[in-house]
């Protein structure tokens, strides 16, 4: 690489740079909001060092597992909350929350297309699967997004007197047209949904979108929630788990399938130092989804002005940790990764290569050297390998980590064009 191409490469990330400072008070408010509303929690009910022991066996009067639930609840404004590591991934709680509240016969309604692919395992469509939801007899129907929008009327035209459930992804998954969806928009497809039948369950797959924006889909309707505590609320210290939110009698459905009916969230050992993980997880979570955010912002920005399209923009504001960038190859996919993992804390040395992962359609390629592994509220990237090879690149720990890596990655697949006056 010449000289010219170097100084234009330090112009465009210290261009970068200063459009991540334009926003950060605004991000740096909705961090300060959610850190009051998790230290109001924890003294409210009293956290103190007894609460994160571990426990063993059945785990009866877990009180550190049960205050944890108590602290989610309030948190997330709902009647109950179910927090456990026995969640191996926000997928295994989604289908939890389902399975749990779902029988044959029942029909669910997915609001906003087709999603992402180990979702559509969990679903069981379009290729049914063993155990799935429409191996078990339930119905479903999909309704397209209208634009990058939920299309309401459409949602609401499709309920039936058999419909149970309507389900709504979040973030956008591996889709390279619909965007995350704010709590605003959320809010009003739940209200309409209500309005035809008010005992329809508006079930929101939260994922990546926990306090990027000062209140949550629970506090606008949603019946049960859930997620991974390795993206967003495991503040990056969580090993393992997921969370369950909601209406009680929803949440204790969904616990029965975790274990086993009438022993519903009464068990479960808290084992080694899980519980001051998820504690100090959840302390630290607000600040750490913002490094992730800060990062997304600063990618999409070298990433635009290198000829990429991005989304969502370096001009967008955010409702999650996620940040595609369509690179038309897959050479640079592979290449965008191999960056990423080489700047990386754990297993730098390491060079992914696609391969065939379960629940997933295509081959995929992931880079990520976490501390926890799967953990992407760390910094990873990975896509699916097929047209236009995207890449999703999402978490951060630390926005200064993210800079490094996306700067590596920036000149491995890229080369610089006059950036005057592009971010004025």
């Amino acid at each position: 690489m010449n000289m010219q191409n170097e100084t234009d490469f330090e112009a465009i990330f210290d261009a970068a740079r200063k459009v991540v400072e334009k926003q950060s008070h605004y991000y740096d408010a909705i961090a300060l909001k959610n850190t009051e509303k998790v230290i109001t929690a924890f003294r409210h009910h009293h956290v103190s060092d007894f609460y994160m022991k571990p426990t063993t066996g059945y785990a009866y009067n877990d009180l550190g597992r049960e205050k944890l639930d108590e602290i989610y609840a309030e948190v997330f404004g709902t009647e109950a909350a179910l927090v456990r590591s026995q969640f191996v991934s926000g997928t295994h709680a989604l289908a939890v929350a389902m399975l749990g509240n779902l029988r044959s016969g029942d029909e669910v309604i997915g609001a906003t297309g087709t999603p992402y692919d180990t979702m559509q395992t969990i679903i069981g469509y379009p290729v049914k699967t063993k155990g799935s939801l429409v191996d078990l007899g339930v119905k479903y129907k999909e309704i397209p997004m209208k634009d990058t929008c939920i299309d309401i009327r459409a949602v609401c035209n499709a309920i039936t007197n058999k419909t149970k459930m309507v389900h709504i992804q979040r973030s956008c998954g591996y889709s390279d047209v619909r965007g995350t969806l704010n709590v605003k928009s959320i809010g009003e497809l739940i209200a309409e949904v209500h309005k035809v039948r008010k005992d329809i369950i508006c079930f929101v797959d939260n994922c990546y979108g926990e306090f990027t924006e000062e209140i949550e889909p629970t506090n606008v309707g949603a019946d049960l929630m859930a997620g991974s505590l390795i993206k967003n609320l495991g503040g990056g210290l969580a090993p393992t788990g997921g969370y369950i939110v909601g209406r009680e009698e929803l949440v204790y459905n969904a616990a029965c399938r975790l274990t086993a009916p009438g022993l519903a969230g009464e068990m479960g050992a808290t084992l080694g130092d899980t519980a001051r993980e998820f504690y100090q997880g959840l302390f630290m979570a607000p600040h750490v989804v913002m490094q992730a955010v800060k990062t997304s912002i600063y990618a999409a920005a070298v990433f635009h002005r290198l000829g990429y399209f991005v989304k969502p923009r370096h001009t967008e504001l955010r409702y999650d940790i996620i940040q595609a960038i369509t690179l038309k190859e897959s050479k640079k996919l592979e290449n965008f990764c191999v960056a990423i993992q080489m700047n990386s804390p754990v297993d730098a040395h390491v060079t992914p290569v696609p391969d065939r992962i379960p629940g997933y359609q295509d081959k995929i390629i992931m880079a990520a050297g976490t501390f926890v592994q799967g953990a992407s509220i760390e910094l990873s990237a990975d896509g699916p390998m097929r047209s236009p090879y995207n890449v999703f690149m999402q978490g951060g720990l630390t926005y200064e980590h993210g800079q490094l890596a996306i700067n590596n990655a920036a000149k491995m697949i890229g080369e610089a064009v006059n950036h005057k006056n592009y971010y004025d």
